[in-house]
């Protein structure tokens, strides 16, 4: 099958509600459509992952991104307009309606727009963000390539999206907001002092 073909047959299974592993710019990724709760709480079950630790979203642009904000501190304009596409999650105070599952304690949900091609095809193709949670079951390393994402999640995943393997050695960094300030949630990809010369101001940590 194809590539094209793939991507078309993961779009269908996001649309009725399944779950794909699909490649990004860090790992490779389980795919739910974050705004169906049914799919999401199908991605925590196959995850084995416990609820309270909220999953990071991938949208197709900045405005599918920001859309699912109650608002957008203008921090955080600055900083998509420079990093995105790419690993760089920001965490903002999202409107009504989403699973909790994805929301942290302050009711943030934390998002990016992926540099990966796929991944943004993926979003674009399904018209929603995707969740990005690492292909893994709770507790084992994140995938690098379809066939370490197979061997831990089996044929509980409708549709294996492959890419060359993946390179990545940090996750994305995840970064909230706080009035005009910035703070570190998670270290990554992106360097903290790049961040600072971006925003021009002291980043806590």
């Amino acid at each position: 099958m194809s590539l094209e073909s793939t991507v078309c047959e993961a779009t269908e299974a996001l649309r009725l509600g399944e779950l794909v592993v699909y490649p990004t710019e860090t790992f490779y990724a389980i795919g739910a459509d974050a705004l169906s709760v049914t799919a999401v709480d199908l991605m925590f079950q196959v995850k084995n992952r416990e609820r309270g630790r909220p999953v990071g979203l991938i949208a197709a642009d900045a405005e599918m991104a920001f859309a699912i904000a109650q608002e957008t501190p203008p921090l955080a304009k600055i900083l998509a307009t420079r990093f995105w596409p790419g690993p760089l999650t920001l965490v903002l105070r999202a409107k009504a309606g989403l699973h909790s599952g994805l929301l942290g304690p302050d009711g943030g949900v934390g998002v990016r727009v992926s540099s990966h091609p796929l991944a943004s095809q993926l979003s674009r193709s399904l018209g929603r963000p995707l969740t990005a949670s690492s292909a893994n079951r709770a507790g084992q390393p994140p995938a690098r390539s379809v066939k370490e994402a197979r061997a831990m999640l089996e044929d509980q995943i409708k549709v294996y999206v492959e890419d060359a393997t993946s390179t990545a050695q940090l996750p994305s960094t995840v970064l909230g907001f706080e009035a005009a300030a910035v703070w570190v949630i998670r270290p990554g990809a992106i360097a903290i002092d790049e961040i600072e010369r971006v925003t021009r101001a002291k980043v806590r940590q």
